[in-house]
């Protein structure tokens, strides 16, 4: 009794919910030059990413022109120029970001992004259970965290995936390695303990920013955060790949359920 759909627009609102919450892709489909050739966005998809702008163009900044600079995220940064691009990005200018900008300066507008965020990047009600990922080990402990990165809001999923990802990257650069010519190619020192320190309160927030007790914090839950987010960057690729296992027994439950969502997967691979 499956109704024939070719678009997402198409599918009822129920089934087009359901089918924004487990939408299953292919790595040969992370092509981000391909179009839906819709407006409407599918969350958790891979061809549209939900990464605000200011994230990714200071990723791809630092990506660039940062990965060895020493005591990136540490260094000083000028207060004034910060203001400005958070100005211009608030304004929806278009920034562009080149060799001239400050490393260090993109560094803190990032930084200051994820802090000042309404809703922390891991959104508060899932605070608690997080942290209490910090007591567990080996696969209990992964097998946990991916469970709760599903429970993220897609536009969450995705910027967090991307920070990880850059933060990742950063952290292979820490230590110095040696050019073709012998040359020494200096490291920028920040490990992923460091970076887990830097980021970690900017993620995990338990109070909003200016509440009663927002920045008193027990050592207990500042070591937690510390772990839980060298975690997430030492293992965020594996985390954020559904296995095939977790795919069929959701095609399966989807068959008896949401045929109608089933045939839409189908068609569109």
């Amino acid at each position: 009794g499956a109704m024939s759909v070719d678009s997402i627009t198409d599918l009822s609102d129920n089934a087009s919910k359901l089918l924004e919450a487990l939408q299953l892709s292919h790595p040969h489909e992370l092509d981000l030059r391909r179009s839906l050739g819709k407006k409407k966005m599918l969350s958790l998809n891979p061809i549209s990413w939900q990464v605000p702008r200011v994230v990714d163009s200071c990723c791809k900044h630092i990506e660039t022109h940062g990965l060895h600079t020493v005591g990136i995220f540490r260094v000083g940064s000028s207060k004034k120029r910060v203001q400005q691009l958070r100005a211009e990005f608030d304004q929806g200018l278009d920034v562009f970001l080149d060799e001239h900008q400050s490393v260090h300066d993109v560094a803190a507008l990032l930084k200051e992004f994820l802090r000042d965020m309404p809703d922390p990047l891991i959104p508060r009600e899932l605070y608690a259970p997080f942290l209490s990922t910090a007591s567990m080990e080996g696969p209990a402990q992964l097998a946990t965290l991916q469970l709760l990165l599903f429970l993220l809001p897609p536009c969450h999923s995705d910027t967090l995936h991307r920070l990880l990802r850059f933060l990742g990257e950063v952290a292979r650069h820490a230590e110095s390695s040696r050019g073709p010519d012998g040359q020494e190619i200096p490291g920028n020192k920040m490990t992923v303990s460091n970076l887990a320190t830097i980021f970690g309160p900017n993620i995990l927030q338990k109070e909003k920013p200016g509440e009663k007790d927002a920045g008193a914090m027990n050592f207990e839950d500042s070591a937690a955060i510390i772990l839980v987010l060298q975690r997430l960057i030492e293992h965020h690729q594996t985390l954020f790949t559904v296995s095939p296992e977790t795919q069929q027994d959701i095609l399966r439950r989807l068959f008896q359920t949401d045929p109608d969502v089933i045939d839409y997967l189908l068609r569109r691979k």
